[in-house]
């Protein structure tokens, strides 16, 4: 299996690779469409000035003036009325050249050899030694009709240079690769220990830690994984303690039911007495079956795509009706009921709103004194609608805050209830909410109370 490393590193390089290429072949276009011409009339201009200098001074001798202008590093070819040619200077390479050439040379025409010089898309045609590839121009020597041909002799002006350039860019290549290599192990290392932690973490070893100090992309990503870590290492606590909670929860009551079942059995017990076993077995089967209705519940929410079955109602109408339904509950804690209800009609699942209501205010009158108040207000904003629930109860912990609406949590530290709680009604409520579109938010103070905000869209 090829590593993110060797990938990286292979990919690297191919793409230093074709960059090079692109930018090769791209400098080619550019030489060929304008540099060439401009390096012909660079060429002609000095070699208009050769024979300028000479026709000013013809007295001069023609070989020693060309030997010396071959002395600063020119190739030169002097043709004769009869073709006959001369050379001055380094030979070239290939010598070849036609009579219409020097003919059209000599009859007064300037030909322009490197500009029509054809070498494919290489630049390297600049390079080429041939006497095609230079500059012609006519020239009068002792009263007769001359052609001279000049190149600069490439070889001699850029020799060094080309070495150099060619050092350097061999040099450049080989150190890029080596740095990619190093640089890249720099980079996969951090993702090398992501892999390592999770596959430690696959094994349920939660206990790993990131030493990763960077500030960029994984950076980010090793802070993200060590705090996914800690979430998925709080849910597996919760999930157990969960476990074991609603084992109990269980196993108590089918204890009971099965106790009182054998109990009931006995021709012994008074009519009082069957009735009161009676009268616990229903209560711990309501028991067990509103943990199974919960547990149901949640199981439908997260497996359905989209399980709201929505249709307009009246927000208002709804919590009123919920607040009748627990009327006994409250009256029994002797607690006030303030209301501020406007009609609000929302679009939204009506059966699994009535449960949020039902969970959040069957709390507040749960977690609260004989004598407290709940507070209950709709308010809309824009379009939103936003349920205000307050409670003057015991309040929740602030450490606790961020982790009471997390599946399986439970408070148990501060709240000392008959009844056992499963711990999903406020996972529930979130669920509901989320999936409505809408946001919750909790506020609460220890032996204060709590207020819940539930934002819902309107439509």
């Amino acid at each position: 299996m090829k590593t993110l490393y060797f990938r990286i590193v292979i990919q690297t390089i191919l793409i230093m690779v074709l960059a090079s290429v692109i930018a090769f072949l791209i400098s080619n276009v550019y030489y060929h469409k304008v540099q060439k011409h401009n390096n012909g009339e660079k060429i002609s201009k000095v070699a208009n000035e050769i024979v300028s200098l000479y026709e000013e001074n013809p007295d001069q001798d023609i070989d020693a003036y060309l030997n010396h202008i071959a002395g600063l590093h020119y190739q030169m070819y002097l043709f004769n009325e009869q073709g006959e040619g001369t050379l001055y200077g380094e030979p070239f390479r290939e010598t070849n050249l036609d009579r219409d050439t020097i003919s059209g040379v000599l009859n007064g025409n300037t030909y322009q050899g490197i500009a029509n010089y054809n070498n494919g898309l290489f630049i390297t045609g600049f390079f080429e030694d041939a006497l095609i590839n230079s500059i012609g121009v006519p020239m009068t020597v002792n009263g007769e009709k001359h052609a001279l041909f000049v190149r600069p002799n490439i070889e001699l002006q850029f020799g060094e240079f080309r070495f150099f350039l060619a050092v350097l860019l061999v040099l450049t290549l080989l150190l890029s690769f080596l740095f990619v290599i190093i640089n890249t192990r720099f980079i996969v290392k951090p993702i090398t220990k992501l892999t390592e932690a999770t596959k430690r973490i696959a094994d349920g070893d939660y206990s790993s830690e990131l030493n990763v100090s960077r500030s960029d992309e994984i950076g980010d990503l090793a802070q993200h994984f060590s705090k996914m870590t800690q979430s998925i290492q709080r849910l597996d606590d919760m999930r157990q303690e969960f476990v074991s909670n609603v084992s109990h929860e269980i196993q108590s009551p089918l204890a009971s039911i099965q106790g009182f079942s054998q109990t009931l059995q006995s021709e012994e017990l008074t009519k009082e007495q069957r009735n009161q076993y009676l009268s616990i077995i229903e209560k711990e089967s309501r028991r067990m079956s509103s943990l199974s209705k919960q547990l149901l519940m949640l199981a439908s929410l997260d497996k359905v795509d989209d399980p709201l079955q929505r249709s307009k109602f009246d927000l208002a109408q709804q919590i009123r009706q919920v607040l009748f339904m627990l009327e006994w509950n409250w009256r029994e804690k002797d607690m006030v009921i303030e209301m501020d209800l406007p009609s609000t009609v929302i679009s939204a699942d009506e059966k699994l709103l009535n449960q949020v209501w039902t969970n959040l205010i069957t709390n507040s009158i749960k977690y609260s004194e004989s004598g407290s108040s709940i507070n209950i207000r709709i308010k809309s904003i824009g379009s939103t609608v936003e349920v205000m629930i307050a409670d003057t109860g015991i309040g929740i912990p602030e450490e606790d805050l961020p982790y009471i609406l997390d599946r399986f949590y439970k408070v148990d530290k501060v709240r000392n209830r008959s009844e056992t709680g499963s711990g999903l009604g406020l996972s529930i409520t979130k669920k509901t909410v989320d999936l409505h579109g809408g946001t919750i938010e909790v506020q609460s103070e220890l032996g204060k109370g709590t207020t819940f905000y539930i934002r819902l869209p309107l439509m």
